[in-house]
C-alpha cells in the first residue's frame, strides 16, 4: 500500500499542473525509457516520449528513440549507437503544421558516484535528417540521483533527481537549448523507478516549462 500511495501521489503531481494550465505555455511530457541486458557487455535502449502543448490530446511532439549499446566497463561507461524518429506538430502562425525528422546519434556515459550522490555525464552528438535540412547538433548532459529515505537507491527509496543538458549547434548560432530538471522519485524495484518533475527549457527567443513524468525500466541480462 506504500507503495500504491507514493505511485499516486507522484501522478497526481505531474497531472495537476498542465491539467490547470491549457491555455499558458506550461506543456506535458510523459516518457518511458528501457535498458535492456542482450548479454554480459551489450544493451538494447529504447525509448518512447509524449510531449504536448498541454495536459494531454494537443501533440507537439512524439519521440521514439532507440540503439544497441556496449558496456566497456560494467555498470560505469557505456557507448551507445541509436536511432531517433521524431513526429512534430508545432503552431505556425495560428496553424498546425506537420514536420517528421530522422536522427542518428552516437553517445557516451559515464558514471560516478561520490557518498549519496549518484552523478551521470552523457555526450552525445546527432545528424538530424530534417524534411528540408540536415543538421548536426552536440549534447551535453550531466545529471544525479541522490536518495533520501535510505543512504542507497534501493527498492522503496524515495530519491530526488535533476540534471542540466545544453545542446550546441555545429554551426551558427552555437547555442540552440538549455535544459534544466528538478524531480521527486520513487525506486520500484531494482528494475524500475519513477519520477515526477519540472524542466524550464531556455532557448535564443522563448523560455518555457514542463512538467515531466518519466517511468525507467531497466531489466538486466539473464543466462539461460
Amino acid at each position: 500500500m506504500k507503495i500504491f500511495g507514493t505511485l499516486v501521489f507522484l501522478l497526481l503531481i505531474s497531472f495537476s499542473v498542465p491539467f490547470s494550465a491549457q491555455n499558458s505555455d506550461l506543456g506535458a511530457w510523459y516518457m518511458y525509457f528501457g535498458n535492456n541486458k542482450i548479454s554480459k557487455k551489450l544493451n538494447f535502449h529504447n525509448e518512447i516520449q509524449y510531449r504536448n502543448f498541454d495536459g494531454i490530446g494537443d501533440l507537439e511532439q512524439l519521440l521514439i528513440r532507440t540503439g544497441i549499446g556496449y558496456d566497456l566497463t560494467e555498470n560505469n561507461n557505456n557507448i551507445l549507437l541509436g536511432y531517433g524518429f521524431i513526429l512534430s506538430q508545432p503552431y505556425v502562425n495560428g496553424e498546425k503544421t506537420e514536420n517528421i525528422e530522422h536522427r542518428i546519434f552516437q553517445q557516451f556515459i559515464t558514471k560516478q558516484k561520490f557518498g549519496r550522490f549518484n552523478i551521470q555525464h552523457r555526450y552525445r552528438l546527432e545528424e538530424r535528417f530534417l524534411e528540408d535540412d540536415f543538421r548536426m547538433r552536440f549534447r551535453y548532459y550531466l545529471g544525479f540521483n541522490v536518495p533520501v529515505t535510505s543512504k542507497e537507491m534501493l527498492p522503496k527509496t524515495l530519491y530526488i533527481s535533476a540534471y542540466n543538458e545544453i545542446f550546441l549547434h555545429l554551426d551558427s548560432p552555437v547555442l540552440d537549448r538549455n535544459r534544466v530538471y528538478g524531480a521527486l522519485g520513487f525506486v520500484i524495484n531494482k528494475n524500475m523507478r519513477i519520477e515526477a518533475g519540472y524542466m524550464n527549457q531556455i532557448q535564443e527567443n522563448k523560455n518555457r516549462g514542463q512538467v515531466q513524468i518519466g517511468f525507467y525500466n531497466n531489466i538486466p541480462f539473464i543466462r539461460n
